[in-house]
């Protein structure tokens, strides 16, 4: 689906766009570095893809370049970071967590599991990374574009945010699962986002520490609507 799915779309981009204009934008992502030797990582840094995943967005990447210079398509390849909201999914660590805080809080449960705590990212606030990606299909030619914060915390410093926000000490509740650690980490994943900035005016103004509070206050208002929803169907 990453790969071949992406090529299949380009091919159907490029003969629509013998009719009218097509602007295809690819989700491309920071895992294609990988183990990167430098940091922060700019749209000139080498990929060293170290999963599956990664792979497949690595040929999806070259496929947009080769498209874009063959067939003139104009077409664009946003390398986003880590963005987290309080729409993400719950088998992610950062959702995971914020929810935790708020059950936990609520006497729902009593502990959360989770991997490597120390594990490190990027992460940004997805509606601004949306943004992004609005703004290269607005601008006059197409290019390839790294969305980040250039700023990385710990799987800790998320735990540590949200739990501290509601009152709780993380270190009470954490129990460590090794199911949940990766084969191989990795770690150095920091984005320089200098060319969005110059090109397109982009820049994060939602700090970390501010994402993580609107992600569990999201998930307390979910928590006490579920709640009152169990009480009015109990009536």
């Amino acid at each position: 689906v990453n790969g071949k799915g992406a090529l299949r779309v380009l091919e159907a981009a490029r003969c629509l766009n013998q009719e009218q204009e097509v602007r295809f934008y690819q989700a491309s992502s920071s895992e294609m570095f990988g183990c990167a030797l430098e940091a922060p990582q700019t749209e000139q840094t080498s990929f060293s893809p170290r999963n599956p995943y990664a792979c497949a967005k690595v040929f999806a990447f070259h496929q947009v370049g080769n498209y874009r210079d063959a067939y003139k398509l104009f077409a664009c390849n946003g390398i986003l970071y880590n963005h987290e909201s309080p729409r993400r999914g719950v088998n992610y660590v950062t959702r995971k967590i914020t929810l935790a805080a708020a059950r936990i809080e609520a006497g729902l449960q009593e502990t959360i599991s989770l991997g490597n705590t120390q594990s490190q990212r990027d992460w940004g606030f997805a509606k601004e990374y949306v943004e992004a990606m609005w703004l290269m299909l607005q601008h006059e030619s197409p290019d390839d574009y790294i969305i980040a914060t250039n700023q990385i915390h710990t799987v800790q410093d998320w735990l540590e945010i949200a739990f501290t926000h509601v009152g709780l000490n993380w270190n009470d509740h954490l129990e460590i699962d090794s199911r949940f650690m990766r084969p191989v980490e990795v770690n150095n994943l920091r984005g320089d986002a200098k060319h969005a900035h110059e090109v397109l005016g982009w820049e994060p103004y939602v700090s970390f520490k501010e994402l993580v509070i609107q992600m569990v206050e999201a998930d307390r208002e979910l928590i006490k609507h579920m709640s009152s929803s169990k009480r009015l169907l109990s009536r």
